[in-house]
């Protein structure tokens, strides 16, 4: 028996990442989509052969719908993906989890009750040079890790966005909350507690809207810049940069600095991983391209959580994962 999806937001995540890669999926039915702007949700449902509805209550209360992916803004993910666990639904929640520690623990509450599966959209744990490099750290190969470096930075949402416009809701305090942060950050975030097995602890950052302007010309309400020193709980120092105003190459790369060399991820153009050992030997490994915003390629997240909910598994990015990752956020951003 197929599935049955609801997606809540019609925006560019579930144009280029959701809804394709739920109709590519061989357990998936159909989709059905939803969003306060109901032209938005009908013309992905003739794009992607599905339906649509006029409301959210409309898929909480379907109870052939069973699974929801929760792509509407920062601020409704409480609201929506807390709502969708108690009807009994499993949710890919988009990142992150919520604007608050606070909000994200009633979700986790929510996910309790009803027993269904919470997976989030940390789409970076399943590329395969993150992967390969989990790997090898964890094999303990080059020693133990000692420092790292880690960006995200790209031209900004306004270019990425469905309308193409300043007027963007992550320019907006009270929808985005975090700026490039929620937007960006937390993704390398939960990649560095990914990869080292570990929890950053210790935060030292600033932030600021350098460059952004909305829609009247005036400086934006949320960071478009972070720069921060990080500790984690088992002693590791690095850094970490986040930014809205890399007016050039996406950059998406990570350096692991090892007791035995280094292993610089997504750091160069023509090798996703590159091996450089202390006796000067290089080794260079061509897995894949990065995803970015101009190369849409399937992100393996969708197809991760159907096959947790199809064999009964725990979901590769949990919710406890996402509110270790939020933490470190809401420190960065001084609410820690």
């Amino acid at each position: 028996m197929g599935l049955k999806v609801g997606i809540i937001g019609c925006g560019s995540i579930t144009r280029y990442r959701h809804a394709p890669e739920y109709e590519a999926n061989p357990h998936v039915e159909e989709i059905v989509f939803y969003d306060r702007n109901v032209e938005r949700a009908k013309s992905l449902a003739q794009l992607f052969d599905g339906s649509f509805v006029e409301t959210a209550e409309e898929l909480f209360s379907d109870p052939t719908i069973d699974v929801i992916s929760d792509c509407s803004s920062n601020e409704a993910h409480h609201i929506n993906t807390t709502k969708a666990l108690l009807s009994g639904k499993h949710v890919l929640c988009e990142k992150p989890l919520a604007i608050s520690v606070k909000q994200a623990e009633a979700i986790l509450e929510a996910e309790r009750k009803s027993g269904k599966k919470l997976m989030l959209d940390h789409n970076q744990r399943f590329t395969k040079a993150h992967q390969k490099a989990k790997e090898m750290i964890a094999s303990k190969e080059f020693g133990e890790v000692l420092t790292f470096k880690t960006t995200f930075g790209h031209q900004g949402p306004e270019s990425w966005g469905v309308t193409k416009s300043k007027a963007t809701w992550f320019f907006k305090k009270d929808r985005s909350h975090s700026g490039v942060a929620g937007d960006l950050g937390i993704h390398k975030i939960d990649l560095i507690h990914f990869l080292l097995d570990d929890e950053i602890e210790e935060v030292h950052a600033f932030h600021g809207a350098l460059d952004k302007v909305d829609e009247n010309g005036m400086p934006i309400e949320v960071c478009d810049n972070v720069v921060c020193a990080l500790k984690t709980k088992e002693g590791r120092l690095g850094t970490a940069s986040f930014s809205w105003t890399y007016y050039g190459v996406e950059d998406n790369s990570t350096i692991i600095y090892c007791q035995k060399g280094i292993l610089k991820i997504y750091h160069h153009p023509d090798a996703q991983l590159i091996v450089e050992m202390k006796d000067g030997s290089v080794v260079k490994y061509e897995l894949e391209q990065m995803q970015t915003n101009d190369n849409q390629t399937s992100t393996g997240v969708i197809d991760a959580f159907i096959d947790c909910i199809v064999h009964d598994t725990e979901p590769p990015v949990t919710g406890k994962d996402a509110l270790a990752s939020l933490r470190v956020i809401e420190k960065i951003l001084g609410n820690g």
